[in-house]
């Protein structure tokens, strides 16, 4: 029987790229999105590739639509061996831009949403003695990037939740895994940006000239070094097939060079001052 894999966030980008690659790779798969109405893309592809898969609903900010969708995957297959916590959603802005109903909304589906599918699908696994739970963060989960306060500090915390939580899982069987992209080319990333302009034109005057300067750099990171959807996909499939998966997964070397840099700088000024270039 093939492994059942969960995946939330696919109607679009990197869930919707892995949904079909784990597809491909021969698991059964059971792709998950807020808004089945948004699913056409995912079908229209897996149609296209001579693929079956499953879709069903969940929103990964409401406990009742988790518990309903994994307990129904249980009920239909009696087992979870693969979650992939993709869902998520950005926001740029400095702190004094970022209202307290923004903050609480990015923590919630950045941050709280991995945390109530983890919890929910961990119990099967610890049953079963066995599973694979991997989250999508972002190197913005690893250093912090101006003006993605809220972001961040959501991406850092899922990071630390995992980090924690991984030794004990390991212990029951159960192995975690973080997927950390870098610049990606995906509708998630050109809907921010644009939000954040539109955003940030309005608010204090002070920032304008920065994150002018910052949206430049961005920009031209993206237009450089962008990674495809379906690039970072094939490191989520590397990790959900590997016997003794790592905890980190970062999907670039452009990243891998830029995170090597804090592991040697504890001081952080080093790294304060290449991000601080960013700004003009």
């Amino acid at each position: 029987m093939a492994p059942i894999a969960l995946v939330t966030g696919t109607s679009t980008g990197i869930g919707l790229s892995a949904a079909i690659h784990l597809a491909q790779a021969g698991f059964h798969v059971v792709a998950t999105l807020r808004n089945l109405d948004k699913a056409e893309p995912l079908r229209a592809r897996a149609a296209a590739e001579r693929l079956s898969l499953e879709v069903r609903e969940l929103d990964v900010q409401s406990d009742a639509s988790v518990h309903a969708c994994v307990e129904g995957v249980l009920k239909d297959h009696g087992r979870i061996d693969v979650l992939v916590n993709n869902a998520g959603a950005g926001f740029l802005g400095s702190m004094e831009q970022t209202s307290s109903e923004a903050l609480q909304r990015t923590l919630d589906v950045n941050f709280v949403g991995v945390w109530r599918v983890t919890r929910a699908v961990f119990p099967a696994m610890r049953r079963q003695r066995s599973g694979h739970v991997l989250a999508v963060t972002s190197v913005g989960g690893l250093i912090g990037q101006p003006f993605n306060d809220a972001y961040c500090a959501a991406k850092f915390a899922v990071e630390g939740f995992y980090e924690s939580l991984a030794p004990v899982a390991r212990r029951l069987g159960i192995h975690l895994s973080l997927i950390e992209p870098g610049a990606v080319n995906t509708e998630f990333v050109a809907n921010v940006m644009a939000t954040g302009s539109e955003m940030n034109t309005a608010q204090l005057a002070e920032y304008q000239p920065l994150f002018d300067a910052y949206m430049h750099s961005v920009r031209g990171s993206y237009a450089q070094a962008g990674q495809t959807a379906d690039e970072v996909a094939r490191v989520i499939v590397q990790a959900a097939t590997a016997e003794q998966p790592s905890l980190r997964y970062i999907t670039s070397e452009r990243v891998r060079g830029l995170v090597s840099q804090k592991y040697v700088d504890p001081s952080g000024d080093a790294l304060q001052a290449l991000l601080g270039a960013y700004l003009g």
